[in-house]
């Protein structure tokens, strides 16, 4: 009943809650943003597999710039981040706006962390199980070793949450993440994470 139902209510209406009761926020960071990235917008929107491996687009707050080099090509990751892009994403404020995805039902508040589209066909069909609920700003994985974990270590933590998933482990991961936060660990870093991400990734090893 709560997978089914009461899960998607509580996505809906604590979502909501929280844009209006962080809007201002929202909106000071926009503003800080829009001129730190030098007019290259404020949004980062990206094509993630969802539930059931549909595709959606996520949006974060963008936190490089675009600044090219003498051959025309974007310059280093590292060059074009912003002083505001680094704060936003220590204090994993660039993941707010998926509020809004949340709101529209695409992703949920709890649930694996969506991956980028060209690795699906690298999933085991054990693997594949991770989109059988909708994938989550925060997760399992991500409250129990992040990035210390290899992907395949990942994969089999979000297939646990698939197979346990009730609103008392919902309920512990909301606030193991919120503690993260204010420790200032990074909550997820797949965006670099996933640049790098082989076959070999995915059977364990990394």
């Amino acid at each position: 009943m709560y997978q089914h139902f009461f899960k998607r209510l509580l996505d809906i209406l604590l979502s909501l809650l929280a844009i209006i009761c962080l809007s201002p926020l929202l909106l000071v960071v926009m503003v800080l943003l829009y001129f730190a990235n030098e007019g290259a917008g404020v949004f980062f929107f990206q094509e993630r597999p969802g539930l059931k491996g549909k595709l959606f687009k996520v949006i974060k707050f963008k936190t490089m710039n675009e600044k090219r080099g003498k051959d025309g090509n974007l310059l280093p990751d590292l060059l074009r981040i912003t002083k505001i892009g680094k704060f936003v994403r220590a204090t994993s404020l660039d993941e707010l706006p998926q509020l809004f995805n949340v709101l529209k039902g695409d992703m949920a508040l709890i649930g694996p962390r969506p991956l980028l589209k060209q690795y699906l066909p690298l999933y085991s069909p054990e693997q594949m199980r991770r989109h059988d609920v909708r994938p989550g700003i925060s997760g399992w994985a991500q409250v129990n070793g992040r990035n210390n974990l290899t992907w395949g270590e990942k994969f089999k933590l979000d297939v646990w949450y698939v197979d346990h998933l009730s609103a008392w482990l919902d309920i512990k991961i909301v606030l193991l993440t919120i503690l993260k936060v204010f420790k200032q660990e990074s909550i997820n870093n797949s965006d670099t994470a996933n640049k790098n991400i082989t076959e070999s990734n995915f059977d364990g090893t990394n």
